[in-house]
C-alpha cells in the first residue's frame, strides 16, 4: 500500500496552464505579452532578444514587447509546487492593506517580511500598493542596508525583485541604493547575499544590480565596490545552474564599461570561464541566452589590449568560438565574429589565426558572410577571410597587410 502511494507521488500531472508555451517547463516567473499569452520570463526574453516581433503562440505582430508579471498565476504555481512537494507548512495567509502598512511602518523581522511577500504576490493590486509607495521602498532599502542577517537580506531582495518592473521603481531603487556616497551600505548587503545566500537570491541580486546600473556613474559605483565585481564573476561560474550563470554574465556586461573593470575581469579569469561555458553547454534554446552573454562578455573585454591578449593565449577558447558560429543564434554568431576579428585582424595574433584556420574557420566565416548578418559583421568577415586565406597559402604573413581601421564594431 505504501509502495502504491509512493508510486502515485512520483507521477505528478503538471497543469498545462503552468507550463511555458516555449520551453514547456513549469514557469518560474510568468509574464504576459500584450496579446494576453503568458510565458516564463527567461524564455520570452530570449525569443525577443533574437529580434522576433511576434507572439510565439499566436504569431501576432507585437505593437509592444513590454511584459507584465502575472502575479496571480505565479502565486498559483507556488501553491501547486508546495502541494506537489508535500510541504508540511502552508504559506502565510494574505494580510490586508492596513496590516501590510503597519508592518512597513514597524520593525521588520523574518515573519513580517514573509507576510509582506505573501501580500505582494497575492494580487497585482497589492503589488502596486507597495511599488507605488516611495516610503515603502525607502523603508525596505534602509533596512536592507543596515541588516547583516542573510535571511532578512534575502527576503528584502525578493521584495525588491517583485516590485522592480513597476513603472518608476527602477529609478527610485537607483537613487536609494546608491545615494550614500559610493553606495557602500546597500552594496555590502548585496555582496552578503551573493556570497552566502541561496542561488535564487543570488540571481535576483544580480538582476537588481543590473537594473539600477542605469548610467556610467551608477555602473562605476557598483563596479568599484570592493569585492562586488568578484562576487558577480563567481556567480557566472556556477556550472550547475544556467540561470545563475546568465544573471552573473548579464550584470557583468552592464557594468563592464571601463578599461579598469575589464582588466579586473581578465585577472579573475573571465576568458577561461567563458571557454568552459562554450565547451560544456549544448546548442539547445534553454542555454542560448547563456551562450550569447558569454560571447558578448568576450567581445567587451576584446576592446582592450589585455583582453585581446588573454583571448589569443587561450587557444581552446578561440576554437570554441569558431565552433559556435552559426550554431546558436544570429546574436551569438555576430558576437563571435567580432571577437575573432579583434584577435586575428586588429591584434594580428598569429597563434589565434592558426587556431582558427585549424578548425576550418575560413569555411565558417564564409558561411556567416553569406547569411543575413549586419553590414558591419560582413565587413569583419571580409577581413577575416583575407587573413585566413593568406594563412592557408603562406607560412609567413609578414608581407601581408590588411585594412582594418575603417571597421568600428564597438
Amino acid at each position: 500500500m505504501a509502495r502504491e502511494k509512493r508510486r502515485e507521488e512520483l507521477y505528478v500531472t503538471v497543469p498545462s496552464l503552468f507550463r511555458c508555451p516555449i520551453s514547456m517547463d513549469v514557469m518560474k516567473s510568468p509574464v504576459s505579452l500584450c496579446t494576453g499569452v503568458t510565458y516564463d520570463r527567461s524564455s520570452i526574453e530570449k525569443w525577443l532578444a533574437l529580434g522576433h516581433k511576434t507572439c510565439p503562440a499566436t504569431m501576432q505582430t507585437l505593437p509592444s514587447t513590454n511584459t507584465t508579471p502575472n502575479l496571480t498565476l505565479r502565486r498559483l504555481i507556488h501553491l501547486w509546487l508546495s502541494h506537489a512537494d508535500g510541504a508540511q507548512t502552508s504559506p502565510p495567509s494574505c494580510i490586508s492593506k492596513q496590516q501590510a502598512a503597519e508592518i512597513i511602518n514597524g520593525e521588520f523581522n523574518s515573519d513580517s517580511l514573509a507576510k509582506v511577500i505573501g501580500f505582494i504576490t497575492a494580487s497585482e493590486h497589492n503589488l502596486k500598493f507597495v511599488a507605488l509607495s516611495d516610503y515603502s521602498i525607502s523603508r525596505f532599502v534602509d533596512f536592507f542596508a543596515k541588516s547583516n542577517e542573510i535571511r532578512i537580506c534575502e527576503q528584502i531582495v525578493e521584495i525588491l525583485d517583485l516590485i522592480s518592473f513597476e513603472i518608476g521603481v527602477r529609478e527610485r531603487l537607483n537613487k536609494l541604493i546608491l545615494k550614500s556616497g559610493d553606495g557602500r551600505d546597500c552594496l555590502s548587503s548585496f555582496s552578503l547575499v551573493l556570497q552566502k545566500g541561496k542561488t535564487e537570491s543570488k540571481v535576483k541580486s544580480a538582476k537588481i544590480l543590473k537594473l539600477i546600473a542605469v548610467n556610467p556613474e551608477s555602473q562605476r559605483k557598483i563596479a568599484e565596490k570592493p569585492g562586488l565585481l568578484y562576487d558577480l564573476y563567481n556567480l557566472s561560474t556556477v556550472e550547475t545552474d544556467t540561470s545563475a550563470v546568465e544573471a552573473g554574465l548579464s550584470a557583468l556586461l552592464t557594468i563592464s564599461t571601463t578599461r579598469p573593470v575589464k582588466k579586473e575581469l581578465i585577472r579573475f579569469g573571465i576568458v577561461r570561464t567563458v571557454g568552459k561555458i562554450l565547451s560544456s553547454y549544448d546548442h539547445s534554446p534553454p542555454v542560448r541566452g547563456v551562450i550569447e552573454k558569454a560571447l558578448a562578455i568576450l567581445e567587451t573585454v576584446a576592446t582592450c589590449t589585455e583582453g585581446r591578449g588573454a583571448i589569443s593565449e587561450d587557444g581552446e577558447c578561440v576554437v570554441e568560438i569558431v565552433k559556435r558560429l552559426m550554431k546558436c543564434s544570429g546574436v551569438a554568431t555576430e558576437h563571435g565574429i567580432t571577437v575573432l576579428w579583434s584577435v586575428c585582424c586588429l591584434a594580428r595574433d598569429r597563434a589565434a589565426q592558426e587556431k582558427v584556420a585549424m578548425v576550418n574557420g575560413l569555411t565558417k566565416v564564409l558561411l556567416v558572410m553569406q547569411s543575413d548578418c549586419t553590414a558591419n559583421t560582413k565587413q569583419m568577415c571580409g577581413e577575416l577571410v583575407k587573413v585566413l586565406r593568406a594563412k592557408s597559402t603562406k607560412s609567413n604573413l609578414a608581407p601581408y597587410e590588411t585594412r582594418t581601421t575603417h571597421i568600428t564594431p564597438y
